[in-house]
């Protein structure tokens, strides 16, 4: 590791720490000629086989590329992007291996970019799996419908359990409010009743 100031090719660490959730390590360096302090980062280089033979590391600035033009006028930001391309390669490195093919790279695509923006999802799956009628298309937005309206009924149960206690109570306070009420009528009643039985008993004996 040469020196990034008088370049010289010989350095000294004096701090090592994990960095990106493990996936790097970060080192602090000091030069053991000019004595001027550096930063390095050390990660294991996934490599991606192409369908032509070829080997090449992975590049996260290359997923960003192929998904921002299937991005093209839609509202989605470079944060996202950037965001979406980590997303990706947490998910390869999770498999545990130093190769994976270029198709996987892409199928890893897919679910993240789903939720980012449907329809730069169906742009770019119809250019990775080969779109060749209307029904793909057809095909491919109906199982969106579904997954969305799944996703909208998990959501409703569990916001209908979450509020179940609550709703609970609620009822079980509208029952004692419906049985003290239930009380005053039927005591209001009596209290008619003995009135009108007394003021008539009274009027004719008199």
């Amino acid at each position: 590791m040469f020196c990034p100031y008088c370049r010289y090719p010989d350095s000294r660490v004096i701090d090592s720490r994990t960095a990106e959730d493990g996936a790097a390590i970060r080192r602090r360096r000091s030069c053991q000629e000019c004595g001027r302090r550096f930063t390095t980062q050390e990660t294991v280089i996934l490599m991606v086989a192409k369908r032509s033979g070829a080997t090449e590391p992975f590049n996260r600035d290359k997923i960003v590329r192929g998904v921002r033009r299937a991005c093209q006028g839609r509202p989605v930001t470079e944060d996202q992007l950037a965001i979406l391309a980590q997303r990706v390669e947490e998910v390869i490195r999770s498999r545990g291996l130093g190769e994976v093919p270029s198709q996987e790279v892409g199928l890893a695509i897919l679910g993240p970019l789903r939720q980012l923006d449907e329809v730069a999802y169906l742009r770019f799956a119809s250019v990775y799996r080969g779109f060749e009628s209307l029904a793909d298309f057809e095909a491919e937005i109906s199982s969106l419908r579904a997954a969305r309206e799944a996703a909208r009924e998990a959501a409703r149960d569990a916001q209908s359990k979450r509020l179940g206690g609550s709703d609970d109570a609620t009822a079980h306070g509208l029952d004692e409010e419906w049985l003290a009420a239930g009380e005053v009528l039927v005591r209001g009643g009596n209290g008619s009743g003995q009135g009108n039985g007394n003021g008539n008993g009274n009027g004719k004996g008199t």
